[in-house]
């Protein structure tokens, strides 16, 4: 059963069974708002272009980034999967994908912050119907999903992290807009919630 999270809450990622996660996809879906006027009814909706990024912490140090200009975190742990140019890959489907194998993620790393933001300057008024979801991996199940609500004049979100608490792995919900094109951008932002 999925929980869909609402922002700031955390939920453990520890299987009921006793097992713990081994590999974790965190998926990313989004549509075009309905433009309104006739010119808007004539062309249709405009192609918007998010990008979501891996970001893995040590502490406060950023270590490592994962993003559509690097596919692949430098131990080979985190994967995107692709740059999506504009969403709507179906409704609740996920538009851009990164792939986190648990088990291979080094010691060091303690957060993994994930990031949307429209790479093309769009503001998440043009944006409707974003969520990103957390799947098991090995069995499809979807375990955790956060929708944005609502549009905003920002061009970012600070979607979620998982984190390490003890020796599991936590998923928190942080939902936070913020102001950039680029993950570099939203290092600021980010900070408070390491």
């Amino acid at each position: 059963m999925s929980v869909n999270l609402s922002k700031g809450q955390q939920i453990s990622l520890a299987k009921s069974s006793g097992g713990a996660l081994t590999s974790v996809r965190m998926g990313l879906g989004w549509q075009a708002a309905v433009r309104k006027g006739l010119l808007a009814r004539l062309t249709g909706p405009r192609a918007i272009d998010l990008d979501a990024s891996a970001l893995l912490f040590s502490g406060q140090q950023l270590v490592d980034v994962v993003f559509f200009q690097q596919l692949v975190s430098k131990d080979g742990s985190v994967r995107h999967t692709g740059d999506n140019l504009t969403g709507s890959a179906g409704a609740g489907a996920d538009d851009e994908s990164i792939l986190v194998d648990l088990e291979q993620v080094p010691a060091n790393v303690d957060q993994i912050v994930f990031t949307v933001n429209s790479f093309t300057g769009q503001t998440f008024t043009e944006v409707q119907d974003a969520f990103c979801r957390l799947v098991d991996e090995t069995t499809g199940k979807e375990l955790a999903r956060y929708t944005l609500s609502g549009g905003g004049a920002h061009t970012a979100q600070i979607m979620a992290k998982l984190h390490r608490v003890g020796g599991d792995w936590q998923l928190k919900a942080i939902g936070e807009p913020a102001s950039g094109q680029t993950f570099q951008h939203l290092l600021p932002a980010i900070g408070p919630h390491l």
